[in-house]
């Protein structure tokens, strides 16, 4: 929606100006009109600096949650909707959140509900949250669910958070590593081959070897950085099909070091989002349908969408979710119990902490193997570098004696 500037008289005389979102020039003249105001100067906002390209200006999860809390604040002050959404979007500092904020505002403003306000902006807001603001307004206790909801995204924001900062270090050492490999073939190298060519001296396997690779990525780097920009090109192209995308989960959940973490992040996402739903009074087979779509990943969502199937058919959860083998034991155990004492949302509550504290032992148990592979892996090939550099100078420190 288009963003107006205008500056406008009131009845008093006084001079104003402001901004807003309108569909046309005379949606902006018509609401100052009502308001008793005069319109002066109305014009679009042509905004081309970088902050305001969606792939530079992505809304995370982060900003979910920080809307969901201060909306929850605001509502369990007493504060109604339409003023909870008018403070919100002038303090946001997020441009396109703010947009997106004054949509919902005029929308609620116009009668829309809450939650079909969001609908409206599925790119934005995933099913679960429209899910349980529907179920939120349906039961009056809306302040309520987003509690629930900001809690839950707070939690989903620590855990990929902790695991973007575990591999910080893994990245930073592949980087120098890799460079440092370069600056010695295509610097360094190139210097002590005149040395070699000149002094006579037979080179061993290894210097001809490095000396034909440092050759080779001197006269046809561009060609490799033309194939690994193919490849990056080409993975992301595959991981963007369904096919694809299974795939590369299907790897997730098999890779030897990986599959345990990767598992424990899903089971944790499971239990919170159930629990969510399900403290919330949302049906367990729309919870389920929810979940699917909120795991990240797609084989795990198929065998939650077959969980659900068969708890249709009146079927325990506990015996289906055992069933597909996706989730550790402790899983399926944990919901049969609160499935007999009829306190499943705690249960998948208490279950959910359980296993965020797991992913963080199971991030330094993958770094325990993942650093020190890295360093030997550098350093088997940093000094096969500098080995076959030396050779040929020991042999003609030999020849000179």
């Amino acid at each position: 929606m288009p963003l107006y500037k205008f500056k406008a008289v009131t009845a008093s005389g006084e001079a104003i100006e402001g901004r807003e979102n309108a569909n046309s020039k005379s949606e902006i003249l018509l609401r100052l009109r009502e308001k008793q105001q005069y319109p002066l100067d109305v014009d679009e906002v042509i905004e081309k600096d970088l902050g305001d390209l969606k792939i530079l200006n992505k809304i995370k999860i982060k900003h979910i949650a920080v809307f969901c809390r201060q909306f929850y604040t605001m509502q369990n002050a007493g504060v109604n909707i339409v003023n909870t959404l008018d403070i919100l979007r002038q303090q946001t500092e997020h441009k396109r959140l703010r947009a997106i904020m004054t949509d919902l505002y005029e929308d609620v403003q116009k009668g829309f509900t809450f939650s079909e306000a969001l609908e409206k902006h599925p790119d934005v807001f995933p099913n679960l949250m429209i899910s349980m603001v529907a179920a939120g307004e349906a039961s009056g206790s809306l302040d309520t669910v987003m509690q629930r909801m900001a809690t839950h995204y707070e939690q989903e924001f620590k855990i990929n958070n902790k695991i973007k900062s575990a591999m910080v270090y893994p990245a930073i050492l592949s980087v120098v590593a890799i460079i440092v490999v370069i600056f010695l073939l295509t610097i360094v190298m190139p210097t002590f081959v005149t040395m070699f060519e000149g002094s006579g001296v037979a080179l061993p396997l290894p210097t001809r070897l490095l000396m034909a690779i440092s050759s080779f990525l001197g006269r046809f780097w561009w060609a490799l950085a033309l194939i690994l920009a193919g490849a990056i090109y080409l993975f992301r192209r595959i991981g963007l099909t369904t096919g694809g995308r299974r795939m590369y989960d299907r790897w997730k959940l098999r890779l030897p070091l990986y599959k345990g973490l990767s598992k424990k992040i899903v089971s944790g996402r499971f239990c919170r989002t159930m629990s969510t739903m399900m403290s919330s009074g949302i049906p367990m087979l729309v919870a389920l349908e929810n979940v699917a779509g909120a795991v990240g990943n797609t084989v795990v969502a198929e065998g939650i969408l077959s969980v659900r199937d068969d708890v249709r058919k009146g079927v325990s959860m506990s015996i289906p979710i055992k069933r597909t083998g996706l989730f550790p034991p402790m899983v399926d155990n944990m919901i049969k119990i609160g499935e007999e004492s009829g306190t499943l949302d705690d249960i998948l509550e208490k279950t959910a902490n359980f296993y965020d504290e797991e992913v963080d032992v199971e991030i330094q148990r993958l770094l325990t193997f993942v650093e020190p592979g890295m360093i030997i892996i550098m350093g088997v090939i940093i000094g096969f570098i500098v080995i076959s550099m030396m050779m040929p100078m020991f042999n003609l420190a030999s020849t000179m004696q």
